[in-house]
C-alpha cells in the first residue's frame, strides 16, 4: 500500500476507517467514513431527499469492479474513456483505472468525491478524474465515453428514466455500460427506458451470495446501442 498522506479536508472532518477488499488479482484498501449515520444531513434530506449511501461500500460495487478486471477484454478491448456514475468510495473505478481506461469519476456528494480521488490514487498511482454531477442538469461539457460503469444507482422509481437519459446522453457510439444491481425496484423500468431510446441491454454474469450469507443475489447488465439499419 501506498503511504499516501490522507489530504487534510478528509482527516479535519471526518472520523475515518480502513475496509480491506479481495479482487481479482488486486487488494485495495478503502478508506471511508467510520459511520455513515454520522454523516445524515437533515437539511440535504429535505432538499432533495440525499442521503450518505456513497460513505459505505456495497455489494453491488465489488462484483462490478471485479467484473472490470475480468472482463474488460470481453466488453471494452479499446479501453478508452470511462465514466463512473455515483462512484461513492471509488471502488469500481479503481478496477477501471487498474485495466487502463482514462476515468472520470462523479457523484453527487462533493465529499464522495474527495474519498474517490484519494482511494484510486493509493491504489493505483494515479488519481481518477472527478466531478459533482447532478443527473438533473446534466453538464453540457460532460461529453460521451466509451465505457460507462455504475453499481446499485436503481433504489428509487424516480432514477429509472433520469439514469435512461443520462447514458442517453453520455454513452458514445459503440460504448457499453455496465450495471452491477441487485434487483432494485426501478431496475426493470430502467431497462424498459433504456430501450425506449434506441439502447438494447443483456444480463451477462450474476453472483449469488452463498447459502446464509446475508448478501445480496447481484447481476451485471450490458447496454450498448441498437444497431441502425443500413
Amino acid at each position: 500500500m501506498s503511504a499516501l498522506p490522507i489530504p487534510e479536508a478528509i482527516t479535519r472532518r471526518f472520523t475515518l476507517a480502513e475496509q480491506a477488499v479481495s479482487l481479482p488479482g488486486l487488494a485495495v484498501s478503502l478508506l471511508k467514513p467510520r459511520n455513515s449515520d454520522d454523516l445524515i444531513s437533515e437539511a440535504d434530506y429535505v432538499r432533495d431527499e440525499r442521503l450518505p449511501y456513497w460513505a459505505d461500500l456495497w455489494a453491488s460495487a465489488e462484483v462490478l469492479a471485479s467484473y472490470i478486471l475480468e472482463r474488460a477484454d470481453e466488453f471494452a478491448p479499446a479501453r478508452g474513456r470511462a465514466l463512473e456514475l455515483g462512484c461513492g468510495l471509488g471502488l469500481p473505478s479503481i478496477a477501471a483505472l487498474h485495466r487502463g481506461f482514462d476515468v472520470l469519476a462523479t457523484d453527487y456528494y462533493d465529499d464522495a468525491l474527495l474519498f474517490a480521488a484519494f482511494n484510486t490514487e493509493r491504489a493505483t498511482g494515479r488519481a481518477a478524474a472527478t466531478r459533482m454531477v447532478d443527473w438533473n442538469a446534466l453538464p453540457a461539457d460532460l461529453g460521451r465515453f466509451d465505457c460507462i460503469i455504475a453499481a446499485d444507482l436503481l433504489y428509487e422509481m424516480r432514477y429509472a428514466p433520469v439514469l435512461a437519459d443520462v447514458i442517453a446522453q453520455t454513452l458514445a457510439p459503440g460504448g457499453v455500460f455496465v450495471l452491477a444491481d441487485q434487483g432494485r425496484i426501478a431496475l426493470p423500468a430502467f431497462l424498459d427506458d433504456a430501450r425506449a431510446r434506441g439502447l438494447e441491454w443483456r444480463a451477462t454474469h450474476r453472483v449469488d451470495a452463498p447459502e446464509g450469507v446475508a448478501k445480496p443475489n447481484i447481476t451485471i447488465y450490458e447496454l450498448r446501442w441498437k444497431p441502425t439499419a443500413p
